[in-house]
């Protein structure tokens, strides 16, 4: 039975119970992150829990607890190795359902793991590039946020899967912003290109990684308005998150792009993240 943890306490998942008042299953008024763990070490670890206390901040929910600790703690006791830690904070459980928030509230801590495959061992020549459909995005206003509120997203997923695609990118008005699971790149030329960062867009902590190693690596890179007409006739389409690391995307609809292959950048892009994470793990031994 996998361990779960539950406000300060680990203990079998078929034990742990949350209130039915609580306000993250009444009403989503809950963050959450998914923290990728390879040979038990934490991945990018600091910036997945500085954005889950902006998330916190900005939902006004005040909390101060080691989640780093909880979250090392949690892989050891499910058995190390690669997985990804599932870790939630709802404002907490009141004694009725009511709209109003109550400031003395104690918010309600979960976290839960799953195996993953560590990507980043994966040989370029193994790595599959993948369809993609573009859709109206459907989401809020503070897409900044990390909210459990991912209805949106969920319907757009169905909506990829129906039409055999891996990932669905959400476009409002005339830009396309991100995946409903990912950040998005665009090639063009020698140019590196993702969407300007604003609330409607979430800012990613692999993305985030990839812009930093590019810029390091002297890769033209800019943020900028990416429009569908833009997305199709790129040269290349990336799509990012943390446990899926950098995936090459060939098909957007029904548009081929580029040659239809995995593109010379990418190639190159994922050699230095699989490198830059080998290096962390040499470090950590």
């Amino acid at each position: 039975m996998d361990v779960v943890y539950l406000n300060g306490k680990y203990l079998a998942a078929d034990q742990a119970t949350v209130s039915v008042f609580d306000r993250g299953f009444l009403f989503s008024d809950s963050v959450y992150e998914v923290i990728p763990y390879y040979r038990g070490v934490g991945f990018q670890l600091v910036q997945h829990i500085d954005r889950l206390k902006k998330s916190l901040a900005a939902l006004k929910i005040v909390i101060d607890i080691p989640f780093a600790e909880i979250t090392d703690q949690l892989v050891i006791k499910n058995g190390g190795a690669n997985q990804s830690v599932y870790l939630q904070v709802s404002r907490g459980a009141g004694s009725k359902r009511t709209h109003a928030i109550d400031p003395h509230m104690q918010p309600t801590v979960f976290a839960c793991t799953t195996a993953i495959v560590n990507n980043y061992c994966t040989l370029v020549a193994d790595i599959f590039a993948v369809k993609v459909i573009v859709c109206d995005d459907l989401r809020w206003g503070r897409c900044d946020i990390k909210s459990t509120s991912l209805l949106p997203n969920i319907l757009a997923m169905e909506q990829a899967r129906q039409q055999n695609a891996h990932e669905a990118l959400l476009q409002r008005g005339n830009l396309v912003l991100e995946g409903a699971s990912s950040n998005l790149f665009i090639v063009e030329g020698q140019r590196l290109v993702a969407p300007v960062s604003s609330h409607a867009i979430l800012s990613g902590t692999t993305s985030q990684l990839i812009k930093n190693i590019a810029v390091q690596q002297g890769i033209s890179f800019v943020n900028q308005d990416i429009s569908y007409a833009r997305l199709i006739a790129a040269d290349e389409v990336w799509i990012s998150s943390s446990t899926r690391g950098l995936v090459p995307v060939n098909q957007v609809d029904e548009h081929l792009i580029g040659d239809g292959q995995k593109g010379v950048l990418w190639q190159r892009l994922y050699q230095l993240l699989a490198d830059h994470q080998r290096q962390l793990f040499t470090e950590k031994s």
